[in-house]
């Protein structure tokens, strides 16, 4: 084999190595369990979750819809997540960590036909109560 052959066939089998997936690390950081949100500048729960994965945290306003997604953002500290669920809409939502007990959530977009644009602060409560 010839000295440019071989660097053919390498090059072949180097682009041939699939992309690696962003992981979303900083989700998997958080505590697992109950998180409150709170409206962001209001006292008030306006709701609590139980998360044993916080990558649901991403779809708020489609916790059940099967959706795609497409991943903007994937940092130590954020991740921003634009999501499609077929006949339920869309939506895209930024996740920023404080600490793995504390983050905001800002997202926006349609559901059931709705726009939504919301900012919570998200807060570990404990354990799931239900």
């Amino acid at each position: 084999m010839t000295k440019a052959s071989f660097a053919v066939v390498a090059l072949a089998g180097a682009s041939a190595v699939p992309a690696e997936a962003p992981s979303l690390a900083m989700l998997d950081q958080l505590e697992k369990g109950g998180w409150q949100l709170r409206e962001r500048g209001n006292q008030a729960v306006k709701q609590t979750m139980c998360f044993g994965d916080a990558r649901r945290m991403i779809q708020i306003f489609h916790p059940r819809a099967n959706c795609s997604r497409y991943i903007i953002e994937d940092t130590p500290k954020s991740v921003t997540v634009h999501y499609t669920c077929p006949g339920a809409g869309h939506g895209r939502t930024t996740i920023r960590s404080e600490t793995n007990r504390l983050v905001q959530i800002d997202t926006q977009g349609i559901a059931d036909g709705k726009p939504f644009s919301q900012a919570y602060e998200a807060r570990r409560s404990g354990a799931c109560t239900n």
